[in-house]
């Protein structure tokens, strides 16, 4: 059981009710549920009796707070002692991404970052955007993300997270309640992208081109809100990422997956393999995962 579940039902039990360990754990009740029931299969037995809508602790879930208790007050006490040892920590991590979407989950990691690291400045190099690698090799970067991982001796590649690619249609194009599209669909539509050249493009590489199929027509546009309008109005598909996705799905659009068993593509931190890095990067790369497994529990496949 991990250290998050134990916070679950420390916080449900201290505050009384869902709603409120909602707000102090800062989750959806979906992710809440998720994660309280992830909990009950690990222990294989319930933490809570569901009785008129209130949650009343098992003689199991009686155990489990108790030992929530404690341990969570060893964790936070270390956790505040190493803290106070990071705060004299100071530098600076120059980070790119492939792909501008990526972007999004920056504002929390940056958030979370600098309350345990104050004096480290993150700073986000986007014109490395289109050649993260390349850019790390020569020496503007400290970090790279990377879906790519290539064979170079001098690079280590760390992965992250996998994250499902989605079809994205007008809620009146054909393809809005398939169950599923494949490489050669792509063929008869008009493929919006947000940046050249092709082998930067996770659909691309993996689907498209070993395949020797193209689009009918492809629309090169960086901006993400922009590239919704145009699949709003029905002009045009987009391939992004699910969690990416999430915060524009209205009723106008739709996601569709790519293979019957869906396209998933692999995230990478990429770091120079000889370079001895302080222990604030391995903390961002921590705190990075972090808020992407968030992500994955609110943010299930949108149909």
């Amino acid at each position: 059981m991990e250290t998050r579940h134990l916070r679950l039902i420390k916080a449900i039990v201290e505050e009384g009710s869902i709603v409120r360990a909602m707000t102090r754990l800062h989750l959806s009740q979906s992710a809440l549920s998720y994660q309280l029931k992830e909990a009950e299969l690990q222990l294989g037995a319930p933490v809570f009796y569901r009785r008129n809508k209130k949650l009343i602790l098992t003689p199991i879930g009686k155990k489990m707070y108790a030992t929530a208790n404690h341990v969570l007050k060893e964790i936070d006490a270390a956790e505040a002692e190493i803290k106070k040892m990071m705060n004299g920590e100071n530098g600076t991590v120059r980070i790119s991404t492939e792909c501008y979407t990526s972007y999004h989950w920056l504002p929390a990691v940056l958030k979370k970052f600098k309350d345990v690291f104050p004096n480290v400045d993150i700073e986000i190099v986007f014109e490395a955007t289109h050649r993260p690698i390349e850019k790390l090799l020569e020496g503007e970067l400290d970090l790279a993300i990377t879906s790519n991982p290539e064979q170079i001796d001098k690079v280590e590649f760390i992965q992250l997270f996998s994250d499902e690619m989605l079809a994205v249609v007008s809620a009146q194009h054909p393809w809005a309640h398939k169950p599923y599209v494949e490489a050669a669909d792509f063929a008869d539509v008009s493929l919006i992208i947000h940046s050249m050249p092709l082998d930067t493009v996770s659909i691309f590489r993996t689907q498209l081109t070993p395949k020797g199929i193209e689009p009918k027509k492809l629309i090169v546009l960086p901006l993400t809100e922009a590239s919704i309008e145009l699949v709003k109005a029905n002009m045009g598909v987009i391939v992004m990422a699910n969690w990416a996705l999430q915060p524009y799905m209205r009723d106008n659009i739709r996601a569709v997956r790519i293979n019957p068993e869906g396209f998933f593509r692999q995230q990478y931190i990429a770091r120079i393999r000889a370079r001895e890095y302080p222990v604030f990067f391995d903390y961002f790369i921590k705190f990075l995962r972090e808020e992407i497994k968030i992500n994955d529990l609110t943010n299930e496949v949108v149909k």
